[in-house]
C-alpha cells in the first residue's frame, strides 16, 4: 500500500525538503502545524516517500469497530483520554522494549488554532531517551520539511528554542502558540515543569 500513498503524494504536487535522519533507531516525529483532515493523507504519503516505519498515536474515535484496521494496519495507536491511564509512561516504556520503533505526534494536538501545544511528546521523548524530529507541514509550498533531530536535557525552554525557531520558517498559516512566540519570544513552561521549580 505505501506505493500507492507515495504516487498519490507526488501526483498532488507534495514533496520532500531537508534531510530525513533514517539512520535513527528509535524517534518521536512531531508534526506541527495541523490544520485539516488532509494532513492525515499527507503524512501517510510523505512516510511512504521516506522509506521510515512509523506509527502514530490517534484519537480513539478513530479506532471504530468499521474502521479500525484501516487505522492499525496504517500503524495507528489509539489514545484513550477519557481513561485515567499515564500516557506518557506507557510510551516511555514501549520505546523501551523495542529496538527499533518510530512514533508521529501531532503536538498541537487539534486541527483549530490553539494558544499553547500538548507537552506529552516532550516528557516521552524524555523519559524514553529518544531525540525529537521536526516535521513541518509546509501547506502553502506543498512540502513536507524535515529538521535537525533534537536530543532532549531535560530544560525545557532550552530544548525548545530549536523546535520553535524550525516551526517559525514552516511557511503555513500560523497558530496562536507560535504567533505568541514570534511577538514575545517566550516559551511558556508546561504545567509539568511549573510544578517541580
Amino acid at each position: 500500500m505505501n506505493w500507492l500513498f507515495a504516487f498519490l503524494y507526488r501526483l498532488f504536487g507534495w514533496g520532500i525538503l531537508g534531510r530525513v535522519p533514517k539512520e535513527l533507531k528509535k524517534a518521536i516525529w512531531v508534526v506541527c502545524p495541523h490544520w485539516g483532515s488532509g494532513d492525515f493523507f499527507i503524512g501517510v504519503g510523505a512516510r511512504a516517500c521516506i522509506g521510515v516505519k512509523m506509527g502514530f498515536l490517534g484519537k480513539s474515535s478513530l479506532f471504530k469497530w468499521y474502521s479500525a484496521w484501516f487505522f492499525r494496519g496504517l500503524g495507528g495507536y489509539p489514545v484513550y483520554r477519557e481513561k485515567s491511564n499515564n500516557l506518557v509512561d506507557a510510551v516511555a516504556e514501549t520505546f523501551k522494549q523495542n529496538e527499533h520503533i518510530h512514533i508521529a505526534i501531532a503536538p498541537e494536538g487539534t486541527r483549530s488554532n490553539t494558544s499553547k501545544l500538548k507537552t506529552g511528546f516532550y516528557f516521552m521523548a524524555l523519559k524514553a531517551q529518544v531525540p525529537l524530529v521536526l516535521v513541518g507541514f509546509d501547506h502553502s509550498r506543498k512540502l513536507v520539511v524535515f529538521g535537525e533531530p533534537i536530543s532532549l536535557t531535560g530544560d525545557y525552554a532550552k530544548d525548545m528554542k530549536p523546535f520553535y525557531d524550525f516551526y517559525m520558517t514552516i511557511q503555513s498559516p500560523k497558530k496562536e502558540w507560535l504567533q505568541m512566540y514570534a511577538q514575545t519570544g517566550v516559551i511558556p513552561f508546561p504545567k509539568e515543569q511549573k510544578e517541580e521549580r
